[in-house]
């Protein structure tokens, strides 16, 4: 079992640390689910990127946006469902995220947008 509020604070000391101002680790690696937490400094980007077969970003802490064919600024309590469009992932503030992904499965449906 993991302690999100304790990786998360550990994550973002160590993304302070770290010279590109980011710290992952995968937590969940079961078949093609991937749960991976990030944590990044204020003004870091995690560039232009594709998507994988499905996808989600949970904000833990901080605030950031989501750039692709849409914005999207999420903040600390938000999830939201990523498109399959490249993207990249902004930090507005020094921020942790749960990234949740699904690879290998094939798109067979449209995405539903978290409420």
């Amino acid at each position: 079992m993991a302690d999100l509020s304790q990786l998360a604070a550990s994550h973002l000391a160590a993304a302070k640390a770290d010279e590109r101002g980011r710290s992952p680790e995968l937590l969940v690696h079961d078949g093609p689910l991937r749960q991976t937490i990030i944590a990044l400094v204020a003004g870091t980007e995690l560039g232009e990127h594709n998507s994988p077969d499905a996808a989600s970003i949970q904000v833990l802490l901080g605030r950031v946006t989501v750039t692709g064919s849409e914005t999207v600024e999420l903040g600390a309590g938000q999830l939201a469902v990523l498109t399959h469009d490249r993207h990249s992932v902004h930090a507005l503030e020094d921020s942790v995220f749960l990234l949740t992904t699904v690879t290998s499965v094939g798109q067979t449906a449209e995405p539903q947008r978290a409420r």
